[in-house]
């Protein structure tokens, strides 16, 4: 009867483990969907408005479709694979700092050479939008790294809570511009990206995300 009960045990804790992952896995799809959409209007508003914020927004949010794409690979092992887990952590790591460069080198340049963007209300939309859908995401992601103990997971989930973040920091330039032509507010806001995107790419890079999201 023992050997009964710790066989079930152990069933329904693979049972659960394998709907926690299937779950993380929609998890990703919908950031993926979502990402699509937010990285094509991001990208072709800063074109067009001459915006670095808007277009590093952008950027930031195609690296969080590779990273997505990541960890959909992570998550086609049920068990857990720490090998996995170390190579997904990294490469999550790099693109925060991919990200980092090309924002600063951007941002200096847009203040050094003067370039006012154009005020942009596609813009400001998906900013808002952003602000909304990518902490519901973070939120879930974080709960489903708890229970697989994923920190590849959660650092993902750290990634889409950073694009929040972002959003705000996007919108306040963007707003700023549209409303009194400071035309510097977008390469400034920006810049105040970088700190944030550097100390999470380090802490993936040297595997400090805790897997609970704390």
């Amino acid at each position: 009867m023992k050997q009964s009960t710790g066989s079930h045990s152990c069933t329904c804790a693979q049972n659960g483990r394998v709907e926690d992952t299937r779950h993380a896995r929609r998890l990703e799809y919908l950031t993926i969907g979502w990402n699509l959409i937010e990285a094509g209007v991001a990208l072709g508003a800063g074109i067009i408005a001459g915006s670095i914020a808007l277009i590093g927004f952008g950027v930031d949010t195609l690296i969080e479709i590779l990273s997505s794409l990541i960890l959909l690979w992570r998550l086609l092992s049920i068990h857990p694979d720490e090998q996995r887990e170390r190579i997904a952590l990294k490469l999550v790591g790099v693109g925060f700092l991919l990200l980092a460069a090309y924002v600063g080198y951007e941002a200096v340049s847009s203040l050094a050479l003067k370039k006012p963007p154009e005020a942009s209300f596609a813009g400001i939309a998906v900013a808002i939008l952003a602000l909304v859908v990518m902490p519901l995401l973070a939120r879930a992601k974080r709960r489903a790294a708890g229970r697989l103990n994923s920190a590849a997971l959660s650092a993902d989930a750290g990634q889409s809570s950073l694009c929040a973040y972002l959003s705000a920091i996007l919108l306040g330039g963007l707003a700023l511009n549209a409303a009194f032509s400071w035309w510097w507010a977008d390469p400034v806001a920006a810049l105040i990206m970088l700190p944030i995107i550097i100390k999470e790419g380090l802490e993936a890079l040297r595997g400090e995300v805790c897997a609970d999201g704390h």
